[in-house]
Order: C-alpha cells, then structure tokens, then sequence
C-alpha cells in the first residue's frame, strides 16, 4: 500500500488564499480542495488504497462508510427506496431515479456524436464505444476483443459448447436466447417480417433483407475468381467450395463428403433410413421434403409443368422431359443388338424381345 504524508502536512500555502477560504484543504497528489480536513482524509484512501470499512458478511472492504452501508443491502436484501408510480423498491437512492426516467421518458444523457440520448450514464458511456471503436473485453482462449460483457460471455459459449436455451417442441440447443426464438418460429410458423413489395413473409429479417435483393438486383457479395455475384455472404462461401474443391463435411457411415452441412444431414437419412415429411393424406412418409411437394400433387392433382409446343400439363419435370421427345423426335435408348432407336425406355425393352424371343407374358391355363 503507497504511503503518503500526513495529511495535515499537505496542506499548500495556496490553500489559505483569500479566493480559495470555501476550501482550504488540497490534496498534494492530485490538488484536490476540500472545505474540512474530514473529507480531506476520505479522499487521500483513493491515492492511499486503504479501505478500512469491511463487510462481516463477504469480507469485502470499502474505503467509505457509506459504501459499506449500501454494500450491507445485498446481504439484508433491504430496498427503502420506493417508486410513488409502481411502488417498485431499490436498495441505493441513485437507482431508485434512475428507474424514474421510465416513468418520466427523460433521457439526459445525450451522444455528441449521433445526439442519441440515454436514460442512464453508463448506456451513453456503452454506446460511446460504437463511434470509439473501443473492445475493451478480451476472450482468454481467442483474443478476439468485445464492446459490452453481455457479448463476451455470449461468445464463451463457442469455446465451451454451452447451450443454456433449450427448445421444449424438439430438445434443439442455443447459446443465445435470441436463437431459440427466431428457431421457435420453425415451430409457430410465425413470419414476421414482410416484403413491401410482394408482402411475402419471414421469420427471419435477414431472410428479408436477402430476398429484398430479388427485387433491388443487388448481389453485394462477389465471388473473386470468376466475379459471380451472390445476394447473401453464405451463399457466396458455399460457391467458393466450387473453386477450392473443399467438401468440409464427412460422412461417417460411407466417408462420402459434401459442401454443405444440410446435404450430409440429407444424405445421413440414406443410412438411417429416417423419413421425416410425412403425408397427411395417405401416411406416405419421405426422406426429402422435395419428395412430399412432389408426391402431394398426386392428391392435389397439381400440374406445374406445360408442354411449350403443346401446353399439354404434367405433375413432374422427368415426365415434361420424356414427353418432349415427342415433339423433339430423340431417341435417346438405342438397341446394342440391331442400333434400334427408342424414345422411352419402355419400347426398348418390349423391342428386346424380338432378339430374346421372350414373350413376357405367359398362359396360365396351359403352362
């Protein structure tokens, strides 16, 4: 601990000057004026680091009586400041008129950079740091620094794998509760975020601002290489995998690789055999959520896909495909026994009889 003089002999001639009798008293550390000696000696425990006041309870000192006063509450959990408007009690005065700006809407503590304003000084001094660049709160594991505490303990769940937000409908984990209510949506349906332009809704608003660049055209987000524009910063990444050849994530079962995390959990399913998307008409249950869309209109009777030679309507492109040969005239099955041509598949193997002499279909009387 620094030890310092008396502070009786710290007292400068300067302080006995006429224009500065209200408070004679001055610190020699910092020229500090005090009016009594009193609050002289309180001050110099700030230089001196004493503090001589210590909690019975915890053991922690303070180097004011009245800080040990105010500390004492956290123990008694004792609040006598009390709100007239909700009657909402505080166990310090200060934050007992800190409370009442939300009563009041009175925000006194303005920025000077953007004359945003703030009910408390410490949300100014937060705010501070966004024009600042100040990251005072550094990560032990990684350095990577944070404006606020509440980011830093966020971001230590990254390292620890913590995930305190559970969601009830499918045990699903989050380390941020933000998270698990952008991922109930999933659940609710809930799309609260809407284009003006097409009214077409998300549960998400970066979903919004992504799809908003169908409209715009913008793709802010170009690819180096081949200077391919994407409107969203992962779909930019997942093209890169096209350059790189990079396919991060394995499959354990098969040691098949993918680009993309969804396409090794689709593919999993293959192992699995798990058939999530079920049909609520006849039970019919697949793989891929594809495969429903496409068997649901076998219920529905939906015919997407036209004929352009024809408007002739089909419920699945592979059928659109075949049909086109029609008017095409491709013959993509060919004969390896006489280079016969077919269109479908269907007609080659009833053309393969001929050289097999199979008929396919026999009598059953006569056997």
């Amino acid at each position: 601990m620094k030890k310092l003089k008396d502070p009786k002999l710290l007292l400068t001639k300067q302080s006995f000057n006429v224009a500065d009798k209200e408070k004679p008293f001055s610190c020699k550390e910092c020229e500090k004026s005090f009016s009594n000696i009193c609050n002289l000696k309180t001050h110099m425990r700030t230089h001196t680091g004493e503090k001589p006041f210590s909690c019975k309870e915890c053991d922690t000192s303070f180097n004011l009586i009245s800080s040990l006063k105010k500390h004492m509450r956290t123990h008694t959990r004792e609040k006598p400041f009390s709100c007239k408007d909700c009657e909402k009690s505080f166990s310090q005065i200060s934050h007992l008129y800190s409370h009442m700006r939300t009563h009041t809407g009175e925000k006194p503590f303005s920025c000077k950079e953007c004359d945003k304003s703030f009910r408390q000084i410490n949300n100014l001094k937060r705010h501070m740091r966004i024009h600042t660049g100040e990251k005072p709160f550094f990560c032990q594991e990684c350095n990577k620094s944070f404006r606020q505490t509440f980011d830093l303990k966020i971001h230590m769940r990254t390292h620890t794998g913590e995930k305190p937000f559970s969601c009830k409908e499918c045990d699903s984990s989050f380390n941020q509760l933000s998270s698990l209510k952008t991922h109930m949506r999933t659940h609710t349906g809930e799309k609260p975020f809407s284009c003006k332009e097409c009214n077409k809704g998300f549960s998400q608003i970066s979903h919004l601002k992504a799809h908003m660049s169908t409209h715009s055209g913008v793709k802010p987000f170009s690819c180096k290489i081949c200077d391919k524009g994407f409107s969203r910063i992962y779909h930019l990444k997942r093209h890169m995998s096209t350059h790189t050849g990079e396919t991060p994530f394995s499959c354990t079962g098969c040691d098949k690789s993918y680009t993309k995390l969804r396409s090794l959990k689709t593919h999993m399913r293959s192992h699995t055999g798990e058939k999530p998307f079920c049909c609520n008409d006849c039970d019919k249950s697949f793989s891929h959520k594809r495969n429903l869309r496409t068997h649901l209109r076998s219920h529905t009777g939906q015919k997407p896909f036209s004929c352009n030679e024809c408007d002739k309507p089909f419920c699945y492109t592979s059928v659109l495909k075949t049909h086109m040969r029609s008017h095409t005239g491709e013959k993509p099955f060919s004969c390896k026994e006489c280079g016969t041509s077919f269109s479908y598949i269907s007609n080659l193997k009833r053309h393969m009889r001929t050289h097999t002499r199979e008929n396919g279909f026999s009598c059953k009387e006569c056997v």
